[in-house]
Order: C-alpha cells, then structure tokens, then sequence
C-alpha cells in the first residue's frame, strides 16, 4: 500500500508542476487568435522584461546601461497615452486578423503574426506594473516593433516586399511605420522633411492637413500636438529613440529646424 501511495503522490506532484509551468495566454479579443498561425512559441517577447524598480545606490550598481529616467515617475499622459496605443493595437490586430483569415501564411509570415501579438501582450504586462518614465518609453519601443511587425504580415501575405524598417509616423506614431518623408510646414514654421505614415503623406500632397495627434495641456487643457507637451516626452523617447540617426528626426530637432517642443521630447538622441 505505501507504494501506490508513494507513485500517487508523486504523480499529483508532477500534475501540479506541470499544470504551474503551462503557459496560459489569454485569446485577443472575441476573435482569438488566427487559427493558421498553429501553436505559438514558448518564448517571451524579445524586448519585454520586467520593469526594474529604482536602485537607490546610484549609477555604478547599474553599470552601463544605467537609465535616469527609471528614478522619474511615470507622468499620467504618458501612461494614459500607451493605454490608448495598446487598445488601438488590439483593434488593428483584430483587423489583421480578418485580412488574412483564409490564407496560407508561410514560416516568416507566421514568424512576423506571433511577434505582434506578442508585443501586445508584453505591452498590456508592462502597462499593469509600470511606475517609471523609463518602463513608458520600453512599452513605447515594444508597441513601435509590434507595429512594424504588422506592417510585415501585410506586405508578406499580399506578396509585397517587406516594407524598410522606418521612424513611425511623426504626426502620431500610433499611425505606425511611415512610408516616406514628406515636406511639410507647421503653422508659422518653415517646410522641413518629416517622416510620415501613407494616409498622412497622401494627405499633405492633396493640400490637406496632416492628422496630428492632439493632446490636453496647460490650465485651461487647450489642444495642442503632443511634441509641444513635454509630459509625452518617454513615450515619445520610446517611439523614436532608435532612430536617433534618422536625418529627417535629427533636422526637427535641432536649431532653426525644430518644431515646437519635440527637440525636448527626444533629447535621448544624443545621449
């Protein structure tokens, strides 16, 4: 009798082990996932980990990828910003989702699908135990390789080139990669080359205003573009950090090119 005991206990204890350690994850939406894509890969987001809290003895304990912006609390634009990025990244994977249901998707395509649902996944994680500026501009850099990866599940499945691998959208990088760089003015400004989306690039060369993502400010929450609120400044930073090189994001950000505040927001591009 104590060994059937024995092999039932050790049976329950592999069962709770097993049961503990399967991965659990929750279906996007009413649609789920697209059933083609088959069983997703046992492995985290590439860019997701856990936010870090604040090391009180200072930059040497965290060596070189030190971040002050970690010790800055998250401002409530920026976390209200990301929410409303992640919901909009739902509704577009929903879309997606529809665009290619019926259709074969080969290794790559499948490859780009689970890292776009990942990075909405790795978003929504972060968003619940962020509390820094620096965990803001992770979830931001996460949401901006998510909808680049969109973009890649597109032109892959319609058999178009994979777009370059470009700044989001200056006018809202929730509009996702841009296509081209486009002249364009501000109100009062000089024209300079900005990067934008195709429907803000068709926009501007029929002589129609771009969509400019407006944000509340000041005491009386007048509408003005996000570059020109400092508090966006992280989630910004994450959009567009990686693309510090970019000649059209360095020209608007430096001297008589700037436009408007967003020289402060990507001040991280000559860190």
């Amino acid at each position: 009798m104590s060994g059937i005991f024995v092999m039932m206990f050790i049976l329950l204890t592999v069962s709770l082990v097993l049961g503990a350690t399967r991965r659990n994850r929750p279906p996007l939406g009413d649609s789920g996932y697209p059933p083609q894509l088959g069983p997703r890969a046992q492995q985290p987001y590439p860019l997701f980990q856990a936010p870090q809290p604040p090391n009180p003895f200072g930059q040497q304990a965290y060596g070189s990828g030190y971040d002050p912006a970690a010790h800055q609390p998250m401002t409530e634009a920026s976390r209200r910003a990301i929410d409303e990025d992640i919901t909009r990244f739902g509704d577009e994977l929903r879309d997606l989702d529809f665009d290619v249901v019926g259709r074969i998707l080969d290794d790559a395509t499948q490859a780009d699908y689970t890292l776009a649902l990942d990075a909405y996944d790795g978003a929504k994680q972060q968003l619940a135990v962020a509390r820094s500026n620096a965990d803001v501009k992770r979830i931001a850099e996460i949401m901006e390789s998510g909808r680049y990866a969109v973009a890649c599940v597109r032109a892959r499945a319609t058999g178009q080139p994979v777009p370059e691998r470009r700044p989001p959208c200056f006018f809202d990088p929730a509009h996702g990669v841009s296509v081209s760089d486009v002249s364009w003015a501000p109100p009062g400004g000089a024209a300079r080359q900005v990067p934008a989306c195709a429907a803000d690039v068709s926009r501007i060369r029929t002589g129609h205003d771009p969509s400019i993502r407006m944000v509340y400010a000041g005491p009386q929450q007048a509408m003005v573009p996000y570059w020109d609120h400092r508090d966006y400044a992280p989630w910004a930073q994450g959009y567009y950090g990686r693309y510090g090189g970019d000649p059209a994001l360095r020209s608007i950000t430096h001297g008589a090119l700037m436009i408007g505040g967003f020289s402060l927001l990507m001040g991280l591009l000559d860190d």
